[in-house]
């Protein structure tokens, strides 16, 4: 990244990056200048894959896109995919991306959460798509990326009649697979990122590949990627200190 972020504090380490969105005085709400260096992350990440680890502050994941900015744009503002650009980067990213909720990830926050291969929220935490009270719809994703994850009865219960889940509502349909106080939300996260941290960097690149490719590219995908890892270095050791340890045992 070229400037330091205004919206958005980075914390960097060798195998993750830790990005909080930070906008207190609007609950995290995202703006365009957040989506920039939200962009500006994924670059980044691009060219030097890591985890990434996203969460808000202040109790707060996101509260939704900046309404104010919001109310301004008009057709063409919704026909360049502003938000729904970015979550899709963010989904695509090389390697898995966590999202940490906790407070209110509603709308575009909420949206920005079903980007990520991982959710884990706090017990505090709300989610859900109030867009169609505001006159308008959930176009970063959630009208196919939220029936994906949970189906289509609770889709629609969320989208079309404006449900907010609680943090036990969003684990039983597993939209999120952990929920922890919110003080150890992060660490949780972190170990998270851990347990992904201890796998080969380059099989678990392929994996998240191979595992979003369309259905019709399967299973010569999956070979190819397979015939890619078989020559790896980092196979051969891998496989060579299981056996040494099986040896041992």
């Amino acid at each position: 990244m070229t400037a330091e972020p205004t919206t958005l504090l980075v914390d960097r380490a060798p195998d993750r990056i830790h990005v909080q969105l930070h906008r207190p005085e609007v609950r995290n709400a995202i703006d365009q200048t957040m989506i920039d260096e939200l962009h500006a992350v994924c670059a980044e990440l691009e060219r030097e894959p890591r985890i990434l680890i996203l969460s808000g502050s202040n109790g707060v994941f996101a509260s939704g896109a900046d309404i104010a900015q919001l109310r301004e744009r008009r057709e063409a503002d919704a026909l360049r995919g502003i938000n729904s650009g970015l979550f899709s980067r963010i989904a695509r990213l090389p390697m898995p991306v966590i999202a940490a909720l906790d407070g209110w990830a509603l709308g575009g926050g909420a949206e920005l959460a079903y980007a990520a291969d991982f959710r884990i929220a706090s017990t505090t935490v709300r989610l859900g798509n109030p867009e169609t009270a505001l006159g308008i719809l959930p176009a970063a994703g959630a009208l196919w990326r939220l029936a994906q994850l949970v189906g289509e009865p609770v889709a629609k219960e969320i989208i079309l009649a404006g449900r907010i889940l609680t943090a036990d509502e969003a684990l039983a349909v597993h939209l999120v697979t952990e929920v922890h106080e919110s003080v150890d939300l992060l660490a949780a996260a972190h170990a998270l990122a851990d347990r992904i941290g201890a796998q080969d960097p380059l099989a678990t690149q392929l994996a998240k590949k191979v595992f979003h490719a369309p259905l019709d590219a399967h299973p010569l995908v999956d070979n190819e990627s397979q015939a890619i890892l078989f020559e790896s270095p980092e196979k051969f050791r891998r496989m060579d200190a299981f056996l040494e340890r099986r040896k041992h045992s």
